[in-house]
C-alpha cells in the first residue's frame, strides 16, 4: 500500500459521516453527543495508551526529539502569527489556528511502523510524547483567549492535556499497564479515530473556507509545506540517520489531527471552519506525504 493509499480510508470516513448526518435519521443532535463522546473519553485513551506502549529513551534519540519539537514550535509560531495579518478574523484564527500545527497521532503511528517497523513506531511515540502537549497547549491556549475562557482553567481541565501528560509521566517512570488494562485501553482508543472522523464529516461546511479562504490557504501552507520543507532541512541538517530522517519529515507532513474539529466545537470555534480544513488536510496529505518522503531521497543523495 502507497503511502498516500494510507489516509485514503481517512478521507471516506470524513465523507461517510457527512452522508450519514445529511441523509439518515443520525442527525446533527446525535453527533454533538458523539463529539463529546470522542473529546472527553475516546482520544484521551488513544493519546495516553499510544504514548505508554512504547519506551522512551531520550538520551539515545535526542537530535531527533530535537527536531521534533522545533517543528512543533516553528508551526505554533507560524500560525499564531497570522493573527497580525491585517483584516483577520480573530474568531476564524483562533478556531482553525490548531490546524497548522496539531497532527493525526493515529496515522503518524502506523506510517512510522511501515517506515521503521517496531523501531519506527518507538521513534514516531517519542515524537507524538513530546510534541502533543506543546500542541496542545498552544491550541487550547489560542480558543481559550479568544472565547474569554481563564486560560490556565481550561488547560488544566483539558482531557487531551491531561492524558498526554499522564502518559508521558508515566512512560518516563517506567510504569506499565497490565495486560487486562492495556487491552481495555487500547480498544477503547481505537474507536477515536474513526467516529472522530466521521465527527468531522458531519460537522463538515466546506463552504465555511470562504469566510477567510486567504487564512484557510495559509494555515494549509503552513501544515504542507513550510513544516516539511524545515523537516527535510533538520534532517539533512543535523545528519540524522536514514531512517531517523525519514521519521520526521514523515511527521512533519502529516495530516492535522481530526479531534481539531472537536476540540474547537467544545470550546465555542467556529466548527464547519476547522471541518473543512481537516478535510482538505487529509486530502492534501495524501499527496504531500510521498511527495515529501521522495524529496527527502532528493536532498540525501550525494
Amino acid at each position: 500500500m502507497s503511502y498516500a493509499l494510507l489516509l485514503l480510508p481517512d478521507f471516506v470516513l470524513i465523507a461517510i459521516g457527512y452522508l450519514l448526518c445529511r441523509c439518515t435519521l443520525l442527525d446533527k443532535a446525535l453527533w454533538q453527543g458523539v463529539e463529546k463522546l470522542v473529546y472527553y473519553l475516546l482520544f484521551p485513551a488513544l493519546l495516553f495508551y499510544s504514548i505508554l506502549r512504547h519506551p522512551i529513551e531520550p538520551a539515545q534519540v535526542l537530535p531527533l526529539a530535537g527536531a521534533g519539537v522545533a517543528l512543533a514550535l516553528l508551526g505554533i509560531a507560524a500560525a499564531l502569527a497570522l493573527r497580525l495579518w491585517r483584516g483577520v478574523d480573530a474568531h476564524l484564527h483562533a478556531s482553525g489556528a490548531q490546524t497548522a500545527f496539531r497532527f493525526n497521532s493515529y496515522v503518524a503511528l502506523a506510517l512510522g511502523e511501515r517506515l521503521g517497523g517496531t523501531q519506527g513506531v518507538a521513534w514516531m511515540a517519542l515524537l507524538i510524547a513530546l510534541c502533543v502537549p506543546l500542541v496542545n497547549v498552544a491550541a487550547v491556549w489560542s480558543l481559550a483567549r479568544q472565547g474569554g475562557f481563564g486560560w490556565w482553567r481550561e488547560l488544566l481541565r483539558n482531557p487531551l492535556i491531561l492524558a498526554t501528560v499522564a502518559g508521558l509521566s508515566c512512560n518516563l517512570l517506567g510504569l506499565r499497564l497490565p495486560e487486562i488494562a492495556a487491552t481495555t485501553l487500547s480498544r477503547v482508543g481505537a474507536a477515536a479515530l474513526p467516529l472522530g472522523l466521521m465527527a468531522v464529516g458531519a460537522g463538515l461546511q466546506l463552504g465555511a473556507l470562504r469566510e477567510s479562504p486567504r487564512l484557510a490557504a495559509a494555515l494549509l501552507t503552513i501544515r504542507h509545506a513550510l513544516l516539511p520543507l524545515a523537516g527535510i532541512a533538520l534532517a539533512i541538517g543535523l545528519r540524522l540517520p536514514p531512517s531517523q530522517q525519514a521519521i520526521l519529515v514523515a511527521f512533519a507532513a502529516m495530516p492535522t489531527a481530526s479531534s481539531a474539529y472537536v476540540l474547537a466545537v467544545r470550546m465555542g470555534g467556529h466548527g464547519g471552519f476547522v471541518a473543512g480544513l481537516v478535510t482538505v488536510s487529509t486530502v492534501l496529505a495524501m499527496a504531500g506525504l510521498p511527495l515529501a518522503l521522495a524529496g527527502l531521497q532528493l536532498a540525501s543523495r550525494p
